[in-house]
């Protein structure tokens, strides 16, 4: 029997998992920002999960005729960070999924952490999400398999605020100053920790300000002095007179900081179900290694016409396309493979910062066999 979502031994307390977003908002221009769309409309809950708080946006026929008859239907649900779910609505535009005979349903929940719980507790059939949120998961008991990768580098720039660009250049100047993050224990401030030991800079030293994902008004009006910030918040910020002191979305800055590439977002299935799905896997796999290649060559007007409408309605899409431009080819990897070392680097982060309490064994939490055998 499948457990429910109260039965998972996940942390629930905010700051406790090491979850990287948490809602679909991609700003207009100018200064206000407000949210893209606001909520989602009703009729698309998903039924069987309202009462979990999961949500749909109508995927599987968005801008596509009826449904083929005869393909198989799975529900994949992940955190609703905007550059996280590129690689799978793209998969879903293009027709890759369909030409797999797969019928998606892309699942958008709050959160990597919910997501995993849907996972665990049987509501869906697989959960992307980033490697933190897994790893947290796995090191609690939760019995799933990563076997394919669409993220390899943390959504995250440390940046520095208009008002302290010109006195803060170096990560060791941080010392004595305020800095902003999601909240504690999470991914940002876990890297962050990391980011200063490395620098020499004892945490302490350092004022944390919990404000939650969206920080950029406090960073352009000064109410810290810097901060942990995701697209297009860096970008904003950076427009605005301000310094990215450490972007951890380019590959080379993620070489410098971290060493090499950070695993990140990627999908996991439950593991006693590994068998009866591996045809269903790969056939996964092969859309999403498609969807990928079409990242890394096609144009980001292509790309960015494969999101569903009410993502970037009313948005700037300009500023998406600019933040696209720069990052696609440091995000996102051109094949599903995870890579040991950077599957490692994560369990080093999240040691020093605490995370994980004890060593773990992270090899029967992932596998390459699913992207060996396509």
């Amino acid at each position: 029997m499948r457990r429910g979502l109260r039965d998972l031994p996940l942390a629930e307390s905010p700051g406790a998992c090491c979850d990287c977003c948490s809602d679909l908002s991609w700003p207009h221009g100018g200064d206000d920002l407000p949210p893209l769309a606001g909520p989602l409309p009703r009729r698309r809950f998903l039924s069987g999960l309202a009462s979990l708080g999961l949500f749909v946006t109508g995927l599987a026929g968005w801008g596509k005729p009826g449904l083929a008859q005869g393909r198989r239907r799975v529900k994949l649900a992940f955190c609703s960070q905007l550059l996280c779910i590129i690689p799978y609505e793209v998969a879903r535009h293009q027709g890759y999924f369909s030409d797999a005979g797969l019928d998606v349903d892309l699942v958008y929940v709050r959160g990597g952490t919910a997501a995993m719980q849907a996972l665990v507790g049987g509501a869906v059939d697989y959960a992307a999400t980033s490697f933190d949120v897994a790893l947290a998961a796995y090191a609690r008991g939760a019995q799933i398999v990563r076997f394919f990768t669409t993220g390899r580098l943390p959504l995250f720039a440390l940046v520095v605020a208009p008002k302290a660009a010109g006195q803060v250049t170096r990560l060791d100047q941080l010392r004595g100053r305020t800095v902003g993050v999601s909240a504690l224990g999470n991914a940002d401030h876990v890297l962050l920790l990391y980011l200063l030991r490395r620098a020499g800079v004892a945490p302490e030293s350092v004022h944390f300000a919990v404000l939650g994902p969206n920080m950029y008004e406090a960073l352009r009006y000064g109410q810290v002095d810097a901060g942990m910030v995701q697209e297009p918040g860096s970008t904003l910020v950076e427009h605005a007179g301000g310094r990215v002191l450490v972007n951890l979305m380019d590959l080379e800055q993620a070489r410098r900081y971290l060493g090499g590439p950070y695993e990140f977002m990627g999908v996991a299935v439950r593991r006693d179900e590994w068998e009866a799905r591996l045809q269903e896997m790969r056939d996964l796999a092969r859309a999403l290694t498609r969807a990928l290649h079409f990242i890394h060559y096609g144009t980001t007007r292509l790309i960015i016409d494969a999101l569903p409408r009410d993502l970037i309605a009313g948005g700037d899409r300009a500023l998406l396309e600019q933040v696209l431009a720069r990052n696609r080819l440091s995000l996102y990897p051109e094949d599903g493979r995870i890579h040991s070392d950077a599957v490692q680097r994560v369990v080093q982060v999240q040691r020093q910062g605490g995370v994980l309490p004890h060593p773990v064994d992270v090899r029967p939490l992932i596998s390459n066999a699913v992207v060996d055998s396509l």
